[in-house]
């Protein structure tokens, strides 16, 4: 009696075991680490695979600058950006665009959509490893609607992937007449920059 139930219980725990091992027909490169193991403050490469996630985080930040200069809602630069002079000209581009369509009186016509096209998504190894994202945002308003194309950085920093640099090259875009146009947007660091940076003030 003693050997049947030991036999029972060794074909219970064998099972079991088996049912938590992985099912092969799972692709294992392609899943993602736990979040969990990001948080303590070190600096954590980007990885090929936080391509999703770049490109989450651009185009949540594009919908939302052009419904804060359309619209005058709120912008948390904190939420998408680290960089304290990144934080600092983005709120003051925000600001000075919607002040100009305020001025014109062209907030009435207000944002009610923003599609993304991503057309390019380049991961950029190296010592300080980023990705490239060129990103072709419609902006649908209420009468009528436009496209404009943005370029962005992204970087884990301290564990968190963050913008580090964006720039728009639209027609008479803030950014084309404060830093100039066709501007190459390839340096991971250039708001570390204080000389550049004072440049913009």
């Amino acid at each position: 009696m003693k050997r049947t139930y030991l036999l029972i219980l060794l074909v219970a725990i064998s099972i079991t075991s088996a049912c938590e091992q992985t099912d092969p027909s799972v692709d294992q490169e392609n899943k993602r680490p736990p979040a969990a193991n990001a948080g303590k403050g070190e600096s954590v490469s980007l990885s090929k695979l936080d391509s999703q996630k770049a490109y989450d985080l651009c185009a949540e930040a594009l919908s939302g600058y052009y419904k804060a200069i359309w619209n005058g809602l709120e912008f948390d630069v904190s939420r998408y950006m680290d960089d304290p002079n990144l934080k600092q000209y983005s709120e003051k581009k925000i600001q000075s665009q919607y002040n100009l369509f305020r001025k014109n009186n062209l907030t009435y016509n207000q944002v009610k959509e923003v599609r993304m096209e991503a057309e390019k998504v380049d991961y950029i190894e190296g010592e300080q490893s980023f990705y490239y994202l060129k990103l072709n945002a419609r902006i649908t308003k209420d009468v009528g609607n436009y496209a404009e194309p943005s370029e962005f950085l992204v970087q884990n920093r301290n564990g968190k992937i963050v913008i580090v640099d964006w720039y728009t090259s639209g027609k008479d875009s803030y950014d084309s007449m404060m830093r100039g146009e066709n501007q190459v947007i390839d340096n991971p660091a250039i708001w570390k920059n204080s000389e550049w940076v004072n440049k913009l003030k």
